[in-house]
Formats: structure tokens, sequence, C-alpha cells
């Protein structure tokens, strides 16, 4: 087992240089209803059911450099030429490279909804993280929590810790009356005892989405592996 913080480091180290970071893609999507996405490299967790493939397991040998104004204006000219509104990272952990995902967001126009797509580890274990992303007003932070307690969170991904990152997250979101929703990732049938607990810090009233595990082939062979494919299908 791993810890995310050490993980991140580590990934860090890999993933950026300076405030440049690495990027595999480049698309227009239709999630969103339509929606400009960077798919970027390296994440944090490593969850059985990741679709992302090299950018998370073989993130050394994975993409290339790119600027903050760079992804900015390859995000803006796909924004322009679908004519979305949105825009987001995706494919691995923004807000690993923190400089770079702050000099990004600084270089998006303001009409454009930019929806940060985390699971928030970071964002839970440094609130000056949060506090320093609610400058942007036309951000929309996505929490997606692995299990709804923290024995699924370590069974789903692997690590010994970090579910209490991800709740921790959720709070200085609300700290800082950001915009934000969670999606949640779970097997059990009932998940009652952790919705109630949402109610108690006070959370009870964000959206709630259950997070959509496409099944490729990459990511069937690894639940199948790991005796959970049963519980995604």
């Amino acid at each position: 087992m791993y810890d995310p913080l050490e993980l991140s480091k580590k990934t860090e180290d890999i993933v950026v240089k300076g405030d440049l970071k690495k990027y595999y893609r480049f698309r227009a999507t239709r999630f969103y209803g339509g929606i400009a996405t960077a798919d970027t490299v390296g994440c944090n967790l490593r969850c059985k059911f990741c679709w992302s493939g090299n950018s998370v397991w073989n993130a050394k040998n994975t993409g290339e450099f790119y600027s903050p104004e760079q992804v900015a204006n390859n995000l803006q000219q796909i924004a322009i030429k679908k004519g979305f509104r949105q825009m987001r990272i995706s494919g691995g952990e923004p807000t690993i490279g923190r400089k770079h995902l702050i000099a990004l967001l600084k270089n998006i126009e303001s009409r454009f909804l930019f929806i940060l797509e985390t699971n928030g580890i970071l964002l839970g274990a440094d609130k000056a993280y949060v506090n320093e992303l609610s400058a942007f007003n036309n951000i929309h932070v996505r929490v997606c929590l692995k299990g709804s307690d923290s024995e699924e969170f370590s069974m789903l991904t692997g690590a010994k810790k970090g579910f209490e990152y991800q709740i921790k997250a959720l709070e200085n979101l609300k700290d800082n009356n950001m915009s934000f929703n969670i999606a949640l990732v779970s097997i059990k049938k009932n998940n009652q005892v952790f919705f109630d607990q949402l109610i108690d810090r006070d959370l009870g009233r964000q959206m709630i989405e259950v997070e959509e595990i496409i099944l490729y082939p990459k990511v069937r062979k690894r639940l199948e592996k790991e005796g959970i494919l049963s519980y995604f299908e």
C-alpha cells in the first residue's frame, strides 16, 4: 500500500518542471454537454477502475511538457471552434503541479467555466491551496470520492490512507464558498451512513452524482484480476 501524499511528490518530480507540466492530448469531448479537454499526465492514486492507463502508470514515458499559457490557449481554441463554454483537465490529477494550475487558471478567460475534476487529496491536505483557487470566479470543482468510507477507499485505490483528505477537501471548499459537487464511486448497496455523515458535516446540500465507470478492455481486465468486476457490471 502507498501514501497518496508521498506519491504526489514522486509524481510531481516526473510530470512537473518549473511551471511546465506534462499533457498527452487536447480534445473536444461530449461530457457536460460538450467541453474542451486537456488530458494531463500523473496521478497520486492508483484506482483499480481507472481508465487512464499510461498517463497514470507510465508517466515518465508519456506526454510532453506544456506551459500554462500553451494549455490555456489550446483549450480556448477548442472551445471557440466547437462553441463550448466549458473546459477541464482530465486523464490525471490536475492539482499536482500547483504553480502550473494557478498560472493556467489566470490565463483562462472569465467567460469560460473551468471544471476542476479532482480526487481532492491535495485540496484536503492543504487548505491554503483551496484559498488560492477561491480567487477565481469561473471554477466549479468536482470532487470524486473513491468510496464512502476509509475502508472502501483503500480497497478501491490500494492506498493506506486518503479518504480523510477527500472529506477535508469538501469542507475546505465549503468554507471558501466555492462551487463544487461530489461524484461518488462505491460498490456498496446502501450508503445511508455516508449520507448521514455528510449532513452532520453540513455537506448534505451538495449535489451527489454516481461516477460512471466505463468498462474499457483494460479496465475490465484490471477489475477482473482484482476480483471486483461483478460490482461494476
